[in-house]
């Protein structure tokens, strides 16, 4: 008996996607509890061994034609019916209640966030051009994006990223998937000495009147800020060699 067919039973009967750290275990516990040789053999199955066979059986699915098809979504496999039959299964089992759907401003800042992760609040709305407090705030309420660290600059601002309910929300295996975003990726964003945020739990800024930056923090700009800054700026007549 192939390990193919015996993953394809599992995922086949499942009632939920499964990743396959799940299915090695799946195979462990079958072959600790049965007698039957062929369960005892897998026993030392890889996860890798298995994301291989899952693969294959996927395109093996693709080829087919069929009405349904074996796919990965945020990790977990499991096998889902062609979009085009989908008017007769709502006849079948009903129709569902689909997630509320985002609004243009969410769709641009979450596809920021996910071409620029990890990034900060700041750095969002240098790329949109306006504020996006309240965005950022739906995303991370419906569990899109979540808070992932913090910036190492003045302020310490927090930087978000997606989560695994983005991939299942946009069906996508990992980020890899993707579309291409070379202009977006070229964006620049450049990290100021302070970063303005609305967060309540950040410092005061270095940038305020009177304020002091946290201690042991740098002050000075970045260093391309500076190389930018110092390659557009022209040469004043003290400067320049030609007026001496």
């Amino acid at each position: 008996m192939e390990l193919k067919l015996i993953l394809e039973a599992l995922l086949f009967n499942s009632q939920r996607p499964l990743q396959p750290s799940e299915l090695r275990e799946l195979l462990r516990t079958t072959a600790a509890t049965s007698d039957d040789e062929v369960a005892r053999s897998l026993k030392g199955t890889k996860e890798a061994e298995i994301v291989v066979v899952l693969e294959e059986l996927e395109k093996e699915y693709g080829a087919l034609g069929r009405s349904h098809r074996l796919m990965c979504v945020a990790g977990a496999w499991q096998f889902a019916s062609q979009p085009e039959y989908a008017p007769w299964l709502k006849t079948l089992v009903g129709a569902k209640n689909r997630p509320t759907r985002l609004s243009q401003p969410a769709l641009e800042t979450i596809a920021i966030i996910a071409y620029r992760q990890p990034i900060t609040r700041a750095e969002i709305e240098q790329v949109r051009g306006v504020a996006v407090d309240g965005v950022v705030a739906t995303l991370v309420e419906r569990g899109l994006i979540e808070q992932v660290g913090r910036a190492e600059v003045v302020g310490r601002p927090i930087t978000y990223g997606t989560t695994s309910v983005f991939l299942e929300y946009f069906g996508l295996r990992d980020l890899d998937q993707l579309p291409a975003a070379d202009e977006l990726r070229r964006i620049v964003v450049q990290k100021p000495e302070t970063l303005l945020t609305t967060d309540p739990e950040a410092p005061a800024t270095a940038g305020a009147e009177g304020s002091k930056p946290p201690e042991g923090l740098a002050t000075a700009p970045p260093a391309a800020v500076i190389e930018e800054s110092t390659e557009s700026k022209p040469a004043t007549p003290s400067e320049d060699p030609s007026s001496v």
